[in-house]
């Protein structure tokens, strides 16, 4: 009779913790924020969220066309506004996809740096049982090596070589991985010089006119137009002043440039004053900042005798209208002349100013309208003088480069005439006033910068490009060879087995395969070219030798690939 014992209950399991749902989302955000998708779609969306910065007037760049988009668009900037469409790069939606692109791009390239440094210090793998099975497959008989030997030829090659006994692993191609976490590393400095040239950068333009009394000095009030990052006081701006003495400019005769050069004096804080040039390509460098030279013009020299005899002179520039022969157009305004000898009082209905045009090179006959060569052949101004109330003791801000339109419309600025002058000429007015064209004063447009992160995005982008390169064009692939040794003379009616020694007396029996981790269609020439170096048996094309039997010579038992004879590894030749 056979007992049959009750077996103990096994416990019970222990009841399975909810996980907390906040950690959950936390982890599952972070992976789907770190994955290389993700930080593609960010990439996507911050160069779609960079288009309204092209497009639409920026305030930091020009504030005046800002204010302009706003009197033709009275009811799209305001939302436009809000939104911050005019400071596109310095709004809340631009960096916050900019913060996560930075973030999303550090998770993604840090374990994988983790995983193709552990691959790099790793060994190569050992061989599979079946090399037959494996995209390449090679059998060299009649070859005397070993497997030391085998390794010694793949390190000349520069393939990462581990012998283990009889087989010899080796791999080739980490150049692939190592471009591609160089070129998103890269990426990730560019955003950081990006970043540092923002907030600890400046720039601003200034037109600076040739002499003593338009010197410039390095101070924010001096410039048309400047921006500091947020990191930047005004105090902070290097000290310097800049008087333009000279400016050349060589034209071919069909109007293009060939080239400028302006010569400054220089004077900066506990130094002597000091003579300088720069030209397009080539910077004046003050400390840390840089003076780049942007264009040039005239600035046309008037003096204008009021109906009293007092003498005022202008030499504000006029601005290109953007033609090659630099055409320009300005404003010459007399604001605080007709004053009163007997009361010391101004009126401010007898202000004269004059706007037109500057050629360089006048035409001989009319139309005025257009110079014929960018240098000084034939200068002459084209001008209509104004006479009445300005507008500037309103306050309100306008443009110095041109009058206001309004006061023109509602009748407190009338015309009272217009002249052609050429240099040395005079006009004398209905009131007795005369202006003289006295000549010109060259000025030039120059950019003043100072970005900190210049020298990190160069060397940055550079590396971004050389890993690039490594990425496109590194292919991974591992290659194995089996060495039986030498032994006695096994061969049979039958055929040779690779696993059962060396079918000829007095040398090895060498099996080959290679594996190419990546799309390479190159990768059968070079396996080829490895049997061959193995075999001792290279050709000028590269490829190992067609030896069969009887010649004398080592030769393959078995090429590289699947046929469709059947499978890959398939015996022909010797056998």
């Amino acid at each position: 009779m056979t007992v049959v014992e009750d077996r103990p209950a096994p416990p019970a399991d222990a009841p399975r913790r909810r996980p907390n749902p906040v950690l959950a989302l936390l982890r599952n955000s972070w992976r789907q924020l770190t994955s290389m998708r993700t930080a593609l779609i960010l990439l996507f969306l911050l160069a779609v969220a960079a288009i309204p910065g092209s497009v639409l007037p920026q305030r930091g760049v020009n504030p005046e066309n800002v204010n302009k988009y706003f009197v033709d668009h009275p009811d799209l900037a305001p939302r436009l506004d809000r939104i911050g469409a005019f400071e596109v790069f310095g709004s809340v939606w631009f960096s916050a996809i900019y913060l996560l692109l930075f973030t999303s791009l550090i998770g993604c390239i840090v374990p994988r740096l983790r995983e193709h440094v552990r691959a790099l210090r790793a060994k190569p793998p050992a061989a599979p049982q079946r090399l037959d099975r494996l995209p390449q497959h090679a059998v060299l008989t009649g070859v005397t090596t070993d497997a030391e030997a085998v390794a010694a030829e793949l390190r000349r090659r520069r393939w990462r070589a581990q012998v283990r006994g009889n087989e010899v692993s080796a791999e080739k191609g980490y150049l692939k991985e190592t471009g591609n976490l160089l070129f998103h590393t890269s990426l990730i400095v560019v955003l950081l010089g990006v970043a540092l040239g923002s907030w600890y950068g400046w720039h601003g333009n200034k037109l600076l006119v040739a002499g003593a009394e338009n010197a410039f000095c390095n101070t924010r009030q001096q410039y048309a137009e400047a921006k500091l990052g947020p990191r930047v006081d005004s105090a902070d701006l290097p000290p310097f002043c800049l008087t333009l003495t000279d400016f050349e400019a060589t034209f071919l005769e069909s109007t293009q440039p060939e080239s400028y050069r302006a010569t400054v004096d220089v004077e900066e804080a506990g130094r002597a004053t000091r003579t300088a040039s720069f030209s397009v390509n080539d910077p004046l460098r003050l400390g840390d900042a840089n003076v780049y030279l942007l264009g040039h013009g005239y600035a046309p020299i008037l003096r204008y005798t009021d109906r009293y005899g007092r003498t005022q002179t202008s030499n504000f520039p006029f601005l290109t209208t953007g033609d090659a022969t630099l055409t320009s157009e300005g404003v010459a305004a007399f604001p605080d002349v007709n004053v009163d000898p007997a009361t010391g009082k101004r009126d401010a209905g007898l202000q004269v100013a004059f706007e037109g045009l500057y050629l360089p090179t006048a035409p001989q006959q009319a139309p005025f309208t257009r110079s014929e060569f960018p240098t000084e052949r034939n200068p002459a101004v084209v001008l209509v003088a104004y006479r009445g109330n300005l507008g500037m003791d309103a306050g309100i801000p306008g443009s110095v480069y041109q009058l206001d339109q309004r006061q023109v419309a509602s009748g407190k600025l009338k015309q009272i005439g217009d002249r052609k002058l050429a240099v040395g000429e005079k006009w004398t007015l209905d009131d007795g006033s005369v202006l003289e064209f006295v000549g010109t004063k060259p000025y030039i447009t120059i950019s003043v910068r100072y970005d900190p992160g210049s020298i990190l995005l160069l060397g940055s982008s550079a590396t971004l490009l050389v890993g690039l390169m490594g990425a496109l064009f590194g292919r991974r692939r591992r290659v194995w060879f089996r060495v039986t040794p030498a032994g006695p003379d096994r061969a049979t009616a039958g055929g040779a087995d690779p696993a059962g020694g060396s079918p000829t007396a007095g040398s090895s029996l060498v099996e080959a395969g290679g594996l190419p981790r990546t799309d390479y269609p190159g990768f059968a020439d070079e396996f080829a070219q490895l049997v061959a170096a193995i075999s001792g048996d290279v050709t000028p094309g590269g490829r190992a030798g067609d030896g069969g039997a009887g010649d004398g010579t080592p030769g393959a038992l078995a090429g590289g690939g699947h046929d469709a004879g059947g499978p890959a590894g398939t015996r022909e030749g010797a056998q």
